[in-house]
């Protein structure tokens, strides 16, 4: 599958490390249809919006907060830490320390001569198809791993809560979207390091947060000392743009190669043509939210970074969406980032 290009970086490219700068307004139908969502009529379609943040050419066009937020405000990641993850996961295999073909360091999967779990790669792991039996449901009152993981029996030792989980599918054949995986993936990122939840928070900062400029981040970890990747990183508008920048960017800021060369690309070449085609997966990145060769960090509850190569575009969302509005949030993005296409 050839991926469309990411867009060229002219000699002016903005690298917003410490300020953002602005740009020219959008279109103002496109303007009017943003404000729109503020608005008490947005509910019952598309829930509460605190916050949409769009870069475009590396420079802000549009941005808005809801009653008493601001710039300054930070919002909940969700599951856009697993893309968090992934960059991390990234940094390790430019660095020779991580070999994501390579079955995936799980001590739990060794301890059983012939257990078919040690076969589970990292790249498995990261394209969400380990085969592991694991329940992503939301809804209180019913089964629930990543529940039970984040909130009971695993919340101590999430990773560990994953790794007991046992095979539904021979590894590789099935991708089935769960949290537990990424919690694996972050207590094997922390054993490459040799290093403990702090040391794995410096890592994070040090090659990471610090490069982009990124000053509000707040990762979560368990009991055990992993980084709860799956979940949990709390993040200013702003700072989720950066990030989302830096892979509209090919893993490169202002000059300094951050991600190995491939990896974003990585990130964003489909799993499986096999796998579901209304929710298409790359490698801890989902696909075609804001149409094709778009990609994006998608977060429980609305929460949207979406990377748009061929607009130059990033876009940012947060709120609170129902689960039942849902698919009209993910409609509602495509639409916005549509309009912007046709320019009106």
């Amino acid at each position: 599958m050839t991926l469309p290009p990411l867009p060229a970086q002219p000699a002016d490219t903005p690298w917003p490390t410490e300020t953002w700068p602005s740009g020219a307004a959008l279109p103002p139908a496109v303007t009017a249809a943003l404000d729109a969502a503020f608005t008490p009529d947005a509910l019952p379609r598309i829930g509460r919006t605190d916050v949409v943040l769009i870069v475009q050419g590396g420079r802000i066009v549009y941005e808005r907060y809801g009653d008493g937020l601001t710039a300054d405000s930070t919002f909940p990641s969700w599951s856009k830490a697993k893309s968090m993850t992934q960059a991390l996961a990234g940094i390790l295999v430019g660095d020779g320390r991580l070999d994501i073909h390579a079955q995936a360091d799980v001590p739990e999967w060794r301890q059983a001569p012939g257990d078919p779990r040690a076969n589970i790669t990292t790249d498995q792991l990261l394209r969400m198809s380990s085969g592991l039996k694991f329940v992503e449901d939301y809804v209180p009152g019913h089964v629930s791993d990543v529940i039970e993981m984040l909130y009971g029996a695993g919340k101590d030792d999430t990773a560990a809560y994953a790794a007991a989980q046992p095979l539904e599918h021979p590894p590789g054949a099935v991708m089935s979207y769960a949290s537990g995986t990424t919690n694996i993936l972050a207590r094997a990122l922390s054993r490459a390091l040799e290093t403990d939840a702090a040391g794995f928070e410096a890592f994070m900062r040090a090659r990471l947060f610090g490069p982009l400029g990124m000053a509000s981040p707040l990762p979560k970890f368990d009991a055990a000392g992993t980084f709860i990747g799956s979940s949990f990183c709390f993040c200013s508008a702003r700072d989720f743009a950066r990030f989302g920048l830096l892979y509209l960017r090919d893993g490169v800021w202002d000059g300094r190669r951050l991600l190995p060369e491939g990896w974003v690309d990585y990130a964003r070449t489909r799993t499986s043509s096999k796998d579901d085609p209304a929710a298409p997966y790359g490698a801890h990145w989902w696909l075609g939210v804001g149409g094709p060769g778009s990609f994006s960090a998608n977060g429980y509850d609305g929460q949207y970074t979406v990377v748009v190569p061929d607009l130059d575009l990033v876009l940012v969302r947060h709120g609170a969406t129902p689960l039942d509005l849902k698919d009209n949030l993910k409609a509602w993005v495509g639409e916005v980032v549509e309009q912007i296409r046709r320019g009106d």
